[in-house]
């Protein structure tokens, strides 16, 4: 048997970091993000063999164990076996054998949030293989334990709820893991406006999240005035564009993408860098009104809101950097699952 999942991939719109403890647990955070055609997928094939093969295809790399309940934590394709470890230690189980294969159709660290939205893929083809009784929610929790108890690494809870649930949210973060994911109603008109106006760009350039986001919950941790205080604009920003999605003020998207852009670095060093700022100055002389860095910041992917025409010429200014505009759609559909004999 073979069973399959994929997951999309989201870009942040609003409200980027208030999704992270501390500052979430003590302030509540509020995020609006939206799914893209592109993926993570995970495939899960039986076999005879007694052994557990697991495989990421776009990185190229694969290790083979025997049979085993737990499979060791070591640096090297820790999603896959970060997933494995937990379901088996939860709900137990052994067939025969299988193979564990993944792709995700874009580059880790690139901020469109690859690794949560690849786990969030992993356990779907598990709970599809092991007719697990999980709804939404309980996978996006699921995903962030993995992530954040099980591994240890740093980062927010809005990649796994985006992931999960697809479309376009606006999400509430609060103490205790407590999370609600309120689905937007946009009209088609303007989404299609949205879709035609926002460039993606790729920077050609990855970064290690963790890093930043350590520097952001320290600076939270030590009260520091003037994160906290861009943090809470950000929240701010989040209600701002859920409103002007929801009525149609497509023409105040840019500024207000640029004021965040604007209030996201003062949260932490290195989220911002020389060559980040030469590519966001040039995208708006070229026409865009604002933008942003995607995911934690200092690097992968940009987002820029183009009005009327100005994106032919803001795509011509971007490709002399270096980089690649990269094309996707709106998605309104999560985690997909299903299963071929």
């Amino acid at each position: 048997m073979i069973y399959r999942s994929k997951a999309p991939l989201r870009i942040g719109l609003a409200g980027g970091g208030t999704d992270v403890s501390p500052y979430s647990d003590q302030f509540g955070g509020a995020i609006l993000n939206a799914t893209l055609s592109l993926h993570a997928h995970a495939t899960i094939e039986t076999i005879a063999e007694k052994k557990i093969i697991i495989r990421s295809i776009d990185q190229q790399k694969e290790q083979v164990f025997e049979w085993q309940n737990q499979l060791p934590i070591n640096g090297e394709l820790d999603l896959l076996k970060g997933v494995y470890n937990r379901i088996q230690k939860d709900t137990p189980f052994e067939i025969t054998g299988f193979i564990l294969s993944t792709f995700v159709d874009a580059p880790a660290g690139s901020g469109l949030g690859t690794s949560s939205t690849l786990v969030v893929a992993i356990i779907g083809a598990f709970a599809e293989m092991l007719k697990l009784p999980l709804g939404d929610y309980d996978i996006a929790h699921y995903a962030y334990e993995i992530e954040r108890t099980d591994l240890q690494l740093a980062g927010g809870r809005q990649d796994q709820y985006a992931a999960t649930f697809g479309g376009f949210n606006f999400m509430e973060f609060y103490a205790n893991d407590k999370v609600i994911v309120n689905p937007l109603r946009i009209r088609q008109d303007y989404l299609n406006e949205l879709e035609n106006n926002l460039v993606l760009y790729f920077t050609d350039t990855c970064r290690e999240s963790a890093k930043i986001i350590k520097e952001q919950q320290k600076n939270v941790t030590d009260k520091n005035i003037a994160s906290i205080e861009a943090m809470h604009q950000l929240k701010e920003q989040a209600r701002m564009m859920k409103e002007a999605l929801l009525v149609g003020k497509l023409d105040q998207i840019g500024e207000i993408l640029d004021f965040g852009f604007q209030q996201k670095k003062n949260m932490a060093a290195n989220i911002s860098n020389s060559q980040i700022e030469e590519v966001y100055s040039a995208a708006k002389h070229a026409g865009a009104t604002g933008g942003k860095i995607s995911g934690a910041g200092g690097g992968g992917f940009m987002i820029f809101y183009c009005p009327g025409n100005t994106r032919y010429q803001v795509i011509d200014t971007l490709t002399r950097f270096g980089g690649r505009i990269r094309s996707y759609q709106f998605t309104q559909h999560g985690l997909t699952t299903w299963k071929i004999r």
